[in-house]
């Protein structure tokens, strides 16, 4: 779960972390009385969408010459024209795709004078088990730029879970971000907050771009971007209202109530899968044989009849699907419930687009009996291979 920059500003305050004082306003009225509420003379307007790169973004409405995403106010009018274009309007970032958000909030923050910026963030590292404090001396919008050109620029430390966050960690950050003296305490102080927070929220990155050294040479958090670990919202019922399902495609969401793993894709080849292995497997086979899928879906190990079903109307309710193909091992979970879903759901959803399906494993023969005794026109697969070429095949036929 992503949360937006003030939701993660307010939770990082919390834990001693230094942010400018803002609010979150969802009209032109809420953010001139937001304005109000600070000091000034300087005033920052942040559209909040759940991407990064809003402030070399551009308004879809207002044209390649408008203003970006973020925006400096020095009057009180400025503040109320700037959110008069931003509310409502479509924002596309490098990280929206041309499609882009639409705005619906904003944070209205104290403006600061910038000495200098640096990149800070934690991160989990799979490979090593453990949480990683990325920091580079080039923070800003062009971090994206500096890891690709000049890696060399950004430093990885990682933290043993058994010690955690230790004082020799924080010297390490200063000193990669060149922080002498009072700052480099301050960068310590604020790096075991961050850490506190991090494993406090079971959060799964915490990005901070920028770093700021301000003109009166404090440490301060400009930007924050903050996500959670889905495995763990059990234990954090408090953060489930930082939730805005408006930045959420719907479809993902209809398949969160049934716990199943759905992202959507560009392609016009519905998938679904049970292991996120072999539906990475099956999308990769796919684009080998010269199709797109247009959905990552995992109904998981212990998928229901019900289940399934619920899976086959989430990608058939996208219309870029022109095929489905239906790839299942069968482990834990028996072929011939599968099957049993799978024949419910072509049923009850009239399914029109042709079908392959794929079974291997406990009670395979069960299974294909089903499937090949229902009437209805599902196209059987021998293998993987097998399978995405018939789809391809079935997918690409001139209507």
């Amino acid at each position: 779960m992503n949360i937006h920059e003030y939701q993660a500003k307010e939770l990082l305050a919390k834990y001693g972390v230094p942010v400018p004082a803002g609010h979150a306003a969802m009209s032109v009225e809420e953010a001139v009385a937001a304005a109000k509420q600070l000091p000034g003379p300087l005033w920052v307007v942040k559209s909040q969408i759940h991407a990064g790169g809003r402030g070399k973004g551009k308004f879809k409405e207002l044209g390649e010459d408008a203003k970006g995403g973020v925006r400096l106010a020095h009057s009180l009018d400025e503040v109320r024209d700037h959110s008069a274009e931003m509310l409502g309007k479509t924002l596309v970032t490098v990280q929206t795709g041309p499609a882009g958000k639409e705005v619906n909030r904003l944070y209205i923050t104290d403006g600061v004078d910038i000495a200098r910026e640096f990149y800070l963030a934690l991160l989990v590292d799979r490979e090593s088990s453990r949480i990683a404090i990325v920091a580079s001396t080039e923070g800003g919008m062009d971090i994206e730029k500096v890891a690709h050109e000049t890696p060399d620029r950004i430093h990885t430390i990682t933290v043993d879970p058994a010690t955690g966050l230790m004082p020799h960690h924080g010297r390490a950050v200063a000193a990669t971000l060149q922080l002498d003296k009072d700052l480099a305490k301050q960068c310590g102080k604020l790096l075991a907050s961050l850490y506190e927070a991090f494993v406090g929220t079971d959060a799964s990155q915490i990005e901070i771009n920028p770093l700021a050294v301000t003109d009166k040479g404090e440490l301060m958090v400009l930007d924050a971007k903050v996500g959670f670990d889905n495995n763990a919202e059990f234990r954090h019922a408090d953060l489930a209202d930082l939730r805005d399902l408006s930045e959420e495609d719907p479809m993902e969401i209809e398949a969160s109530k049934f716990d199943l793993a759905y992202i959507k894709l560009d392609g016009n080849i519905g998938c679904m899968v049970n292991g996120a292995g072999l539906a990475m497997a099956t999308m990769d086979i796919i684009k080998l044989n010269g199709a797109e899928p247009a959905n990552f879906c995992d109904v998981g190990g212990g998928a229901s009849k019900e289940k399934v079903t619920a899976a086959f109307k989430i990608i058939l309710n996208d219309p870029s699907v022109k095929g489905i193909l239906v790839n299942i091992f069968g482990g834990i979970m028996r072929c011939d419930i599968i099957a049993e879903g799978i024949v419910a759901a072509a049923r009850e959803m009239d399914i029109k687009v042709p079908l392959v399906v794929r079974l291997e494993g406990t009670n395979v023969k069960e299974g294909k009996d089903i499937l090949a005794s229902s009437g209805l026109a599902i196209i059987p697969a021998d293998d993987l291979g097998d399978a995405a070429r018939k789809i391809v095949a079935e997918v690409k036929q001139p209507a």
